[in-house]
């Protein structure tokens, strides 16, 4: 990573700023809230840009390949953008043994996408993650930040459904 510096002040806004100056003073050490000022710019922002990865280090007073190491090692942080929303899904062991590769194929089918894909009109991102946590209700998937458990093909190919239904009647354009 290049070192490069970027004033806070003209990045990030006074909402963002004034949501990570909270978790310091939780943490009690600026370096200390580095995921969460990551979660709170991405939350905004979508995803963490390089200009958001050196203006949070700016305002951590932290190097910027330090908070790229925190950024890059947790897997909710997207250093790309990516859709509306991120679907994980789990590929444990647990969830490998329960039907995972049924429910993966039906979702790649039903989008059009291969993992770290984002589909053409922005509303879906799939990735796998290692663990949701939810091991004796396999297989399981997190969209956002909501978790589906004891998944089939036809109830996670119905969850994507219905969040695109939902999105389009959110849309102002919906009636049209």
């Amino acid at each position: 990573m290049e070192i490069q510096q970027l004033d806070y002040r003209s990045y990030l806004t006074s909402d963002e700023i004034n949501a990570i100056e909270h978790e310091v003073a939780i943490m009690g050490a600026r370096h200390a809230a580095g995921i969460e000022a990551l979660k709170l710019v991405q939350k905004n922002r979508g995803w963490i840009s390089d200009d958001s990865l050196y203006a949070i280090a700016d305002i951590l007073q932290m190097p910027a390949s330090q908070l790229e190491g925190i950024a890059t090692f947790y897997n909710l942080i997207y250093r790309q953008p990516v859709g509306r929303y991120v679907i994980h899904i789990c590929d444990s062991i647990s969830c490998y043994l329960t039907g995972y590769q049924q429910v993966s194929s039906a979702i790649k089918a039903h989008l059009g996408i291969e993992y770290g894909q984002t589909t053409e009109d922005g509303m879906f991102t799939l990735l796998t993650n290692a663990c949701l946590g939810s091991c004796d209700k396999a297989p399981a998937m997190m969209v956002g930040e909501d978790h589906f458990e004891h998944l089939t093909p036809a109830t996670a190919v119905g969850i994507l459904q219905e969040l695109r239904e939902q999105s389009s009647q959110d849309s102002p354009n919906s009636n049209e």
